[in-house]
């Protein structure tokens, strides 16, 4: 118990920059936690029924591991831009960059590299259009990191959008047409997860000093609850529209799962949204991951989802 603690205290005395190699630090700068985010990628090809079909899961592989490195690349860079703001925050001072364990230039140097050789393997590996598609979210994503994170509104549409484009590419990928209510789900359920995210931030900042970001003391609180509840509302409809079209052809499944997937949908929007009334999903790939009963949702909403596509 005595070795214990003093390893405990030797750790907590250790200095804050020197934790791990350059390597180890350029990993957790890539946000691996973040990376779920790009599971988004096999959204359209879930929706189409054409996720098993031969030859997709190895596409969608390539896809997911070309999208991930482009979001690495920005990570790398935005964290080297921020360095300094980062420092004054409570607890993005923790970053490798800001902790002085990741050089500047490292981070930079590293991000170059990965968002080159993403868009040039995808332009080798894939359709032309994932290719197209990953040098906007590119370009887009680097302007967000100059100059459009400090643009009012602009900002969360330009996140929102990225989280579209991880919805599209998959489809993109594979030569599946979007729906109009796929693109309108996610794309307002992604606004939904942005702006709930903001407000979070924005009431744990009220009354501190170090927010990064300089927009939270430009927003209000009160419009960016109406952001997100607006979005959640839009996202929903959308859901339902999509569920109740039948397209004229009656459902020769067991249940209407289509249909009765509009419940847990609602449930899931329902139970993330009390974490964002708190004030506390400010991560979201920490409640999503974190919250069990929201993980149960997530399943029975997916197994009905499922059972939709097949026709069971």
């Amino acid at each position: 118990m005595t070795l214990l603690r003093e390893r405990i205290d030797r750790r907590q005395a250790a200095p804050p920059g020197r934790g791990g190699g350059l390597l180890t630090g350029l990993l957790l700068t890539a946000r691996p936690k973040q990376w779920v985010k790009n599971v988004l990628v096999i959204a359209a090809p879930a929706a189409a029924g054409e996720l098993f079909t031969p030859g997709t899961p190895t596409r969608l592989a390539l896809v997911f591991v070309l999208f991930t490195a482009c979001a690495a690349a920005v990570y790398l860079v935005n964290d080297a831009r921020d360095a300094e703001a980062d420092r004054a925050h409570p607890v993005k001072c923790r970053r490798p960059v800001a902790a002085g364990r990741v050089p500047v230039p490292a981070a930079y140097a590293a991000g170059i590299i990965l968002g080159v050789l993403a868009p040039v393997a995808a332009a080798r590996l894939c359709p032309p259009e994932v290719a197209a598609l990953l040098t906007a979210y590119l370009v887009m994503q680097l302007a967000y990191c100059v100059r459009l994170k400090h643009v009012l509104v602009v900002d969360l549409a330009v996140v929102t959008t990225g989280f579209v484009m991880r919805a599209v590419i998959g489809g993109l990928a594979l030569g599946i047409p979007l729906s109009r209510w796929f693109l309108i789900t996610a794309g307002f359920g992604a606004l939904f997860m942005v702006a709930a995210k903001r407000y979070s931030e924005a009431v744990q900042m009220t009354g501190k000093a170090g927010a990064t970001r300089a927009l939270l003391t430009e927003y209000t609180t009160g419009y960016l609850r109406f952001v997100w509840q607006l979005a959640a509302g839009v996202a929903v409809l959308g859901y339902c529209l999509w569920a109740l079209e039948e397209g004229g052809v009656p459902h020769t499944s067991v249940l209407p799962w289509r249909q009765l997937s509009v419940v847990a949908f609602v449930l899931a929007v329902l139970r993330y949204a009390v974490f964002a009334d708190r004030g506390t999903a400010g991560e979201p790939e920490d409640v999503v991951l974190g919250d069990r009963a929201l993980a149960v949702i997530g399943l029975v909403w997916a197994a009905m989802y499922a059972l939709a596509v097949a026709d069971w």
